[in-house]
């Protein structure tokens, strides 16, 4: 049986992360429903990794831009999927396939975090649609990621000096305010902000 399967040939578990860019996992139980899914998605450019299994799924948690879930499958439903991806702190985009919904579901579905509701059969368009707003969202996150990143590492190589600049020049405070402040001359507050660059800040 298979369990899981992409353009690239390639088990989920092994592609690296960094070569995450228009990806998307779905996880169904229907092989009809994987493979035109995967079709359709290749069209716009969109890799697809498919499983048939929801515990194989959470067992290689393969990097992707967007989850696609359907609700009822016989190993594990996938609101109790998008239940553990949350708890484990995954924030990937998700949205939900399914020919058994209903509004109070779509309704939590949506309160509590997920990204769309999509009730079969699927239009296709509409799929396309979701998919790629849901891989435009995790960019916006992952790129929001880096610049926190790289803000935080910034500021941790700030000296206790630098660090107290920085935390007024944040403030708002002119060149002038931080010197009297900390009894410095405007041009040594002047050479801090240029040699730390806490003017990025």
């Amino acid at each position: 049986m298979l369990n899981a399967m992409g353009s690239t040939g390639r088990s989920a578990g092994n592609l690296p992360s960094a070569a995450v860019s228009s990806r998307a996992v779905l996880i169904d139980d229907n092989p009809a429903v994987r493979e035109s899914t995967r079709q359709l998605l290749k069209t716009v450019g969109v890799e697809l990794i498919a499983y048939n299994s929801p515990v194989l799924f959470l067992q290689e948690m393969p990097e992707t831009n967007c989850i696609l879930l359907d609700v009822r499958m016989p190993e594990m439903s996938g609101i109790e999927v998008f239940r553990r991806l949350r708890a484990s702190g995954t924030t990937t985009p998700v949205i939900f396939m399914t020919g058994h919904g209903h509004i109070a579901m779509a309704v939590n579905a949506m309160r509590d975090g997920a990204f769309d509701f999509i009730e079969k059969p699927i239009d296709d368009q509409r799929l396309i649609d979701s998919v790629l707003a849901a891989i435009d969202r995790d960019g916006e996150r992952r790129n929001a990621d880096m610049s926190r990143v790289a803000a935080n590492d910034k500021i941790a190589r700030l000296t206790a000096r630098e660090r107290e600049i920085a935390e007024m020049v944040v403030e708002g405070r002119s060149n002038r305010e931080i010197g009297e402040a900390l009894s410095l001359s405007v041009r040594t507050v002047e050479g801090y902000r240029s040699e730390e660059h806490t003017s990025e800040l």
